[in-house]
C-alpha cells in the first residue's frame, strides 16, 4: 500500500506541474483552456473552475490541458437548424440551446439564417412567433452550447490556441518541460537544505553509530592532516588512505578546536568489487551555507540532465536495448525499492523522474511538446504557419506510435518483473 501511495504521489506530481506550466502561460496568454487533466481515458473525478474542467482520469499515462483551438471547435450549427436563444437583460446570448429546448423557460426559438461564433460574434435566423422578419442577436464572449443538457462554452478566436503569437504559444508548450526541470531544482534544492551539501574537505563528515571511528574517538568535523604519514588534502584523500588498510591500524592526525591530535583506527575489512578495503564508518562533510544549498538543486539539476543524455546518445551509436526504457510498470517497481530507503531518496528519485519527463518531451517526437515546438520553428523559418490538417495528421500519428511503444514497453515490464 505504501509504495502505491508513493507511485501515486509521484507521478501525480510531475504530471500536475507539467502540465500546470502549459495551463498558467496559455491562460496568461489568454487562451481558453477547456479542460486541465492528470491521466488519460474515463473521468474518476471532475470539477470545474473559471472556464477549465479540472479532471482526474483512470489511467496514469500522463496528462494533458486542452486548448480552445487545438482540436475540431465545437459543434457546427447550420442554417436551418432550429436552435432556443437564453437572452439576458440587455438582450445577448448567453445560451444556445440546441436540442430539448422545451425543458427551458423564457427562450427565444430561432430558425438559424447565419451564425458566426468565432469573429463576429452574432446569430441571426427567423423566430417562431414571426415568420417574416429576420432578427439578429449579439453572441456573449463566453456564451454557452448546450447539447443533451451539457454546456460547453464558446471560443472566439482571441481566445484560440492558433489566435496567438508565435512567441505566446511557444511559450504555451514550452512551460510544460519547463516546469519539470523546476520541480527538480526545489526537489533537490530541499534535500540539500535537509541533508546538507557534500564538500570535498578533509573533514570528519557524520559518523555511524557502531563505525570505527567513533570507537576510536574521531568526531565529526575533525580535520584530517594525515593518516599514517600520509598528507591529505580532500576527501578522495581521506577514502584512499582508509581503504588501503583494511584490518590494520593506521594513525590519524586531525585538528579539533585547534588543537592536534593523534588518534589510531583500525578500519574494518569488507569485500567490495571482489576486493578487500577498508571502511571506518564515517560519512563525507556536509556544508548547509545559503549559497551551497541554492547552488545544489542547480548543479545537480545540470547534473542529471547530462547523465540522461549521454544515455540518449546511445540511441544514436546504436548501443541501445528496449530494457534502458521503462513504462509506468517499471516505475511502479523502481519506487518501490526506492521507497524502503526512506522519504529523502523517494524525494530524489521524484526529482530525477522530472528531469527525465521534461527531456522527454522536449525530444523532437510528434505529439509530444518537443514535436510541436520543431514546427514552431519551421514556422519561424517560413514565416508562416505550416497546414494545420497535415500538422494534425503527423501528430496524429506520432500519438498513436506512442501509444504503441508503450504498450511494447509495459508488456517487457511485465515480463522483466512479474514473469
Amino acid at each position: 500500500m505504501q509504495t502505491v501511495l508513493s507511485f501515486i504521489i509521484i507521478f501525480g506530481a510531475l504530471v500536475f506541474v507539467h502540465e500546470l506550466g502549459h495551463l498558467i502561460f496559455a491562460k496568461r496568454a489568454g487562451i481558453l483552456c477547456r479542460e486541465f487533466a492528470i491521466g488519460f481515458g474515463p473521468k474518476v473525478l471532475s470539477f470545474m473552475k473559471n472556464e477549465t474542467v479540472y479532471t482526474i482520469r483512470l489511467l496514469p499515462i500522463g496528462g494533458f490541458v486542452r486548448m480552445a483551438g487545438e482540436d475540431a471547435e465545437m459543434i457546427e450549427i447550420k442554417p436551418g437548424y432550429r436552435v432556443g436563444l437564453k437572452l439576458n437583460n440587455e438582450g445577448t446570448v448567453q445560451k444556445i440551446i440546441l436540442n430539448n429546448k422545451d425543458k427551458y423557460r423564457d427562450i427565444k426559438v430561432l430558425e438559424v439564417e447565419e451564425v458566426d461564433l468565432e469573429r463576429g460574434l452574432f446569430i441571426r435566423g427567423f423566430e417562431d412567433d414571426d415568420d417574416q422578419m429576420i432578427q439578429t442577436y449579439k453572441i456573449d464572449p463566453k456564451a454557452m452550447i448546450v447539447e443533451d443538457g451539457v454546456e460547453n462554452q464558446i471560443a472566439p478566436w482571441d481566445r484560440q490556441f492558433g489566435s496567438k503569437k508565435l512567441g505566446q504559444r511557444t511559450m504555451a508548450i514550452f512551460a510544460g518541460p519547463m516546469m519539470n526541470f523546476i520541480f527538480a531544482i526545489v526537489i533537490f534544492t530541499v534535500l540539500a537544505a535537509i541533508q546538507g551539501v557534500v564538500v570535498d574537505d578533509a573533514k570528519i563528515g557524520k559518523l555511524t553509530s557502531d563505525g570505527a571511528a567513533i570507537s576510536a574517538g574521531l568526531k565529526t568535523g575533525d580535520e584530517v592532516q594525515s593518516i599514517d604519514g600520509a598528507e591529505t588534502s580532500s576527501w578522495l584523500d581521506v577514502q584512499e588512505e582508509i581503504q588501503k588498510h583494511p584490518g590494520k591500524e593506521i594513525t590519524f592526525v586531525v585538528d579539533r578546536d585547534g588543537k592536534t591530535l593523534e588518534i589510531p583506527v583500525t578500519p574494518k575489512e569488507i569485500e567490495r568489487d571482489n576486493q578487500k578495503i577498508g571502511v571506518i564508518g564515517v560519512y563525507q562533510p556536509t556544508e548547509k551555507t545559503f549559497l551551497s544549498v541554492l547552488t545544489f538543486g542547480f548543479t545537480e539539476t545540470y547534473d542529471w540532465v547530462v547523465r540522461i543524455f549521454e544515455m540518449l546518445g546511445k540511441l544514436i551509436t546504436g548501443n541501445f536495448s528496449i530494457d534502458m526504457l521503462s513504462g509506468p510498470v517499471g516505475i511502479y517497481v523502481s519506487t518501490e525499492e526506492v521507497a524502503k530507503s526512506g522519504v529523502l531518496t523517494l524525494m530524489r528519485w521524484a526529482g530525477v523522474l522530472s528531469i527525465n519527463l521534461g527531456i522527454m518531451n522536449l525530444l523532437p517526437i510528434p505529439a509530444l511538446d518537443g514535436g510541436r515546438l520543431l514546427f514552431f520553428g519551421v514556422e519561424a523559418l517560413r514565416g508562416k504557419p505550416l497546414d494545420r490538417q497535415k500538422e494534425g495528421m503527423v501528430h496524429f500519428i506520432g500519438f498513436a506510435l506512442l501509444m504503441l511503444l508503450m504498450l511494447v514497453v509495459t508488456w517487457n515490464d511485465i515480463q522483466r518483473f512479474f514473469l
